[in-house]
């Protein structure tokens, strides 16, 4: 590919983010960030509201610019005639994160000078990647759009934000000196959760290491008695904080060798925080929603001749796990 020359400002166009879709998109948004250092980045949900707003904000400061939230464009055909979507506005570069072809055309009269957009193929598109084959992960689709845009691949990521009394925080409820090794057991159904009873006895079985429960308000009320009666030794940080925030769960996250998780959003912030991570699959397909980290095991059911959860056996984690620590 052609070197291309660097775009000052960035429109990044988004259906809407939920968490789940914020957290999974977070790589995207620091490689972004790093292959375009001094451009000024938009980003723009049209179809509902953006979680890089509120819940997200401390982790995009720095990375994100500015956030148009629920602009309502590219939802309606009219969108097509008469004053142009953002009127008064441009930009250098525009990267269309969906592939709905009214809304691709829609956001084409943005006014602009190049246009990246996977819609039919790249078809509309001022740019592609290398290798314009679909991804199955919606990751590795949003990587491909940074590719397009930037001429050529990307892969450094820039750190996210840091808050002093996070990182406090989470040094107060982690403190150093023990190895640490991170256990998720909770998602947002318990249809995607590895049994409890197994991640307890993995726990037991670790050696050298001080086992740490990331339980979700979800599921302490549940959970918590449980792990504390049979892992007396056992560390739930999130119960013991001052406030819960994907921020402390990734900081948290941070001083761990290690973690296992389930398809879920704390699978996703240990995803963030850099980590070596073994992440445990059932119903959910890995190859579309596994974490984004520069160590992985993925762990699937199917790998073991089921659908559920509990088709993972205790002794393929446990070895999973024994890797990433060496």
């Amino acid at each position: 590919m052609p070197e291309l020359a660097k775009p000052e400002t960035i429109l990044v166009y988004v259906g809407l983010d939920a968490v789940g879709d914020g957290l999974i998109k977070l790589p995207f948004v620091r490689s972004l960030r790093a292959t375009f250092p001094a451009a000024r980045i938009t980003w723009m949900s049209g179809k509902g509201p953006t979680v890089f707003e509120d819940i997200l904000a401390p982790l995009v400061t720095g990375l994100i610019d500015e956030i148009l939230p629920f602009t309502r464009i590219g939802e309606r055909p009219l969108e097509l005639v008469g004053r142009r979507p953002l009127p008064g506005r441009s930009f250098d570069l525009i990267i269309d994160t969906q592939r709905r072809g009214l809304t691709t055309l829609i956001l084409r009269r943005i006014r602009h000078r190049r246009f990246i957009s996977a819609t039919a193929g790249f078809l509309v598109s001022d740019g592609k990647p290398a290798d314009a084959t679909r991804p199955a992960s919606m990751i590795g689709q949003l990587m491909q759009l940074a590719e397009a845009a930037a001429g050529q691949p990307v892969a450094e990521a820039s750190p996210l934000p840091r808050d002093p009394s996070i990182e406090a925080e989470a040094e107060r409820l982690l403190p150093a000196g023990p190895r640490y090794v991170g256990l998720a057991p909770g998602a947002g159904g318990r249809w995607k959760c590895w049994p409890l009873e197994r991640y307890i006895a993995l726990a037991a079985g670790l050696k050298d290491a001080v086992p740490v429960f990331l339980l979700g308000p979800a599921e302490a009320s549940d959970w918590a008695p449980t792990i504390r009666a049979a892992l007396p030794h056992a560390l739930l940080p999130l119960q013991q904080a001052s406030a819960l925030t994907p921020m402390l769960t990734i900081a948290l996250g941070r001083r761990l060798a290690a973690a296992v998780a389930n398809d879920s959003g704390t699978g996703h912030m240990l995803g963030a925080a850099d980590i070596p991570l073994v992440s445990l699959f059932g119903p959910t397909p890995a190859d579309k929603f596994a974490p984004h980290t520069r160590r992985a095991a993925i762990l699937r059911a199917q790998d073991f001749g089921g659908e559920a959860m509990d088709a993972i056996p205790l002794p393929a984690v446990a070895d999973a796990l024994g890797q990433l620590l060496l």
